[in-house]
């Protein structure tokens, strides 16, 4: 439970942005970000493997760290500092079995019971959502609102907490607020490609406490 989470944890999604992986990554790194999130759940495996190698080139440069959403496979495969599980992927067990004692691995709650239950795994980080609605995934889970993840505070006493879905300019600090060590954002900071470093530098003000 050592681990320091920037308060933004940007995530890509290159449909949303019309970019690659290793460009919205620079431009994320350009706005300030420090660890990010690789998510694609349409590239085959070898594109995947490919984009996330470029990226993490990019990462390694500036000393950003880098986690892949789903494949422990591309993570390992790469040497990547982590990954990020579903409730339906590779049981934490046997990612922190792969990956190592050092890598960073993360997993998404949707209740308060997963929540619970994810305390009792080999993870670095809780991640709890959506928070509010979300358009970036084709079957969302319930929005749980502010108010259940406080209570998910609570629960989770010191675990690394990360709230997740719907998160923009106008609620990242109040999520914040409501126990949240750090939002995790993809819309509000890859949606206008354009504008991704100037959102990720705008992101970080607004949240500034």
């Amino acid at each position: 439970m050592s681990l320091k989470l920037p308060r933004i944890y940007p995530i890509t999604d290159p449909r949303l942005s019309c970019l690659s992986h290793a460009e919205q990554v620079t431009r994320l790194i350009a706005g300030g970000a420090t660890l990010i999130q690789l998510r694609d759940k349409h590239a085959t495996p070898r594109e995947f493997y490919h984009q996330a190698a470029e990226a993490l080139n990019i990462a390694r440069d500036h000393g950003v760290r880098l986690i892949v959403n789903d494949r422990v496979d591309i993570a390992l495969a790469l040497g990547c500092d982590g990954v990020h599980l579903g409730q339906t992927d590779l049981p934490v067990e046997a990612a922190r079995d792969l990956l190592g004692q050092t890598a960073i691995i993360g997993i998404s709650t949707h209740n308060l019971a997963q929540a619970q239950l994810a305390t009792r795994l080999p993870v670095d980080y809780i991640a709890f959502g959506p928070i509010f609605g979300t358009a970036t995934k084709a079957n969302p889970d319930p929005t749980v609102g502010l108010s259940t993840l406080n209570e998910v505070r609570s629960i989770v006493s010191s675990w690394p907490l990360v709230a997740i879905g719907g998160i923009d300019f106008a609620n990242a600090r109040e999520t914040l607020e409501a126990g949240a060590d750090a939002v995790a954002i993809i819309s509000a900071l890859v949606a206008e490609p354009t504008q991704i470093k100037e959102n990720m530098r705008r992101m970080l003000l607004a949240t500034n406490s």
